[in-house]
C-alpha cells in the first residue's frame, strides 16, 4: 500500500515540458548527465522514440530533476525519484549519490526492462566495454562489490571503536572495543576515495544496495 502511494505522488510531480529539442550527448557531460532512450509502438503502430536526460549536477533547487522527451522534444519533467506515464505503462527513475539506480520501463502488466543508455553516456560506455569484454566486466565488477564490503565493514568497527570509547557511556556496559584497523588520515582518505569510485562504476551498471552504496553515500 505505501508503494503504491508513492507511486502515485510521483506521477502526480510530473509537469507537461516545454516542446524544447532534445541536446546531443557532449564527451565533457559524461561524469554529470545520464542520457538513456526507450523506443515503443503506438496504438496505430507508428514508433515513438523516449528519452530521459538526468543532469545530476544541476539541482539548483535542492533536488535533481528527470526530463522526459519525447520524439526528440521536452515532454514532461519531474523531480526524482520520478514515474512518467508513457504508452503502455511507466519509466520509472531512481537516483543515487552517484548517479542512478533505476531508470526502466515498466510495462501495465508488471514487466520492467532497462532503458537503452546513449552510447556517448558513460554508461553506454560500460555497456560496450561490458560486450567487448566480458570477462574483465564481470570481475571490476566483483571488485567494486569487495571493496564496498570492506569500506562497510571498516566503517563499523570504527563506530563501534568511537562508540565505546567514553568509559561512563555504552562502555560501560559492554565494555571497551578497540579496531584492529587503525588508518591514518590519509588512509581514511584513500579508502574513501577508492568505495567513491566502486559506487560510481555500480551507478553505471545501474547496480545499488542501500548498504553497500548507500554506506558510502
Amino acid at each position: 500500500m505505501f508503494k503504491e502511494w508513492r507511486h502515485r505522488r510521483a506521477v502526480q510531480r510530473v509537469k507537461p515540458g516545454d516542446g524544447r529539442p532534445l541536446k546531443r550527448f557532449r564527451w565533457w557531460q559524461m561524469l554529470t548527465r545520464a542520457l538513456f532512450h526507450l523506443r515503443l509502438m503506438n496504438d496505430d503502430g507508428r514508433q515513438m522514440v523516449y528519452a530521459v536526460d538526468v543532469k545530476h549536477q544541476n539541482a539548483s533547487d535542492g533536488y535533481v530533476k528527470a526530463h522526459l522527451y519525447l520524439d526528440g522534444r521536452h515532454h514532461a519533467e519531474s523531480r526524482v525519484p520520478a514515474v512518467f506515464p508513457v504508452q503502455g505503462g511507466t519509466v520509472e527513475v531512481k537516483a543515487s549519490g552517484f548517479g542512478l539506480k533505476r531508470c526502466h520501463y515498466v510495462t501495465a502488466e508488471g514487466s520492467e526492462f532497462q532503458l537503452v543508455p546513449d552510447p556517448a553516456s558513460a554508461e553506454g560506455r560500460r555497456v560496450r566495454f561490458e560486450r567487448s569484454h566480458p570477462a574483465l566486466s564481470r570481475w571490476i565488477g566483483f571488485l567494486s562489490v569487495l571493496v564496498l564490503v570492506g569500506g562497510v565493514v571498516l566503517l563499523i568497527l570504527q563506530l563501534a571503536e568511537q562508540v565505546t570509547r567514553d568509559p561512563e557511556g555504552f562502555a560501560q556496559y559492554v565494555g571497551t572495543f578497540t579496531s584492529p584497523i587503525d588508518l591514518s588520515a590519509w588512509g581514511n582518505t584513500a579508502v574513501g576515495l577508492v568505495t567513491v569510485a566502486a559506487s560510481t562504476e555500480r551507478a553505471l551498471r545501474l547496480r545499488y544496495h542501500w548498504l553497500l552504496d548507500g554506506g558510502v553515500g
